[in-house]
């Protein structure tokens, strides 16, 4: 009876063992179809393994080649670095980014790289400055201005100071269209990202009179309607007790700010005190 009772304890053993085992099989082997699948779904692409800035020329050590998922291959990526490698940058990548073409400048097209970044319906304008025109070196590629005309109007005598363009964004300063470090720069020319008409305004104004750039925050996008400076006008902003100054609100409408008046000081009255005797008595009367 016992050793009936010990047979039929292997047995089920034994069964059990081999049931684990085809279990772990089974196991192992759909583990590994699985992985093969993956693989076979994926594909080898560059990518940028550090920040790659616009204006850059790629070398072997910014981009490898890594597995991408084949329902998301970029069709304008390469397979191999040797076609990225020596390629201008025209647009930003970011560590782990796919290199695509589209992103790269043509090699088959020259021009340079500086148009390949006007935007479309865009023109780059260009005009001399000088450290006091350029805000003492700080005006750097994709920064913001605004220009500035002191011209003498037609018929007028008086120069006047006016803003006739702003929020130009600056495409490049000087031969620079990438500002890897922020500090100032001493350049001859600056290049403004802006439409036809806007290029015809400043070309009139470069050659009519003397023009600046103003720099501006690069989030502030609002326009503000201004009068111009003239003489005039800013001296008679410091004179006591001048004429009456037309000014604008943010809103563009007018209105005048009148004459500030000097406050009325009350004026002190004066008081007499008269002792009076009688008798032995004495009083004082006060009168005003």
């Amino acid at each position: 009876m016992n050793k009936t009772r010990v047979i039929l304890v292997i047995v089920v053993a034994t069964l059990l063992a081999l049931l684990a085992s085809v279990g772990v099989y089974r196991y192992l082997s759909e583990k590994g179809r699985a992985a093969e699948e993956a693989r076979l779904q994926t594909v080898g692409i560059v990518v940028a393994v550090v920040d790659i800035p616009i204006g850059t020329t790629i070398n072997v050590n910014q981009v490898a080649i890594t597995a991408w998922p084949k329902a998301l291959y970029p069709k304008d990526s390469f397979a191999d670095p040797r076609y990225v490698v020596g390629r201008a940058v025209r647009r930003d990548f970011v560590r782990g980014e796919p290199i695509v073409a589209s992103k790269l400048v043509p090699t088959d097209k020259g021009g340079g790289l500086l148009s390949f970044l006007v935007p479309e319906g865009k023109r780059a304008f260009s005009i001399r400055v000088n450290e006091v025109v350029g805000v003492g070196g700080f005006i750097v590629p994709y920064t913001k201005v605004d220009v500035i005309l002191t011209t003498v109007p037609t018929g007028g005598k008086d120069k006047i100071s006016k803003v006739i363009l702003e929020n130009m964004q600056v495409l490049a300063a000087g031969q620079i269209v990438e500002q890897k470090e922020n500090k100032p720069i001493t350049v001859n020319t600056v290049t403004l990202s802006m439409t036809p008409e806007e290029a015809e305004k400043l070309a009139l104004a470069s050659n009519d009179g003397v023009i600046q750039l103003v720099l501006r925050n690069f989030m502030d996008s609002d326009n503000v309607v201004t009068l111009g400076a003239t003489k005039a006008r800013v001296l008679a902003a410091f004179r006591p007790g001048g004429p009456s100054q037309e000014r604008t609100e943010p809103t563009g409408k007018r209105f005048l700010r009148r004459k500030s008046q000097a406050p009325v000081m009350p004026v002190a009255k004066k008081t007499f005190t008269v002792e009076v005797i009688k008798g032995n008595k004495r009083s004082e009367e006060k009168f005003e």
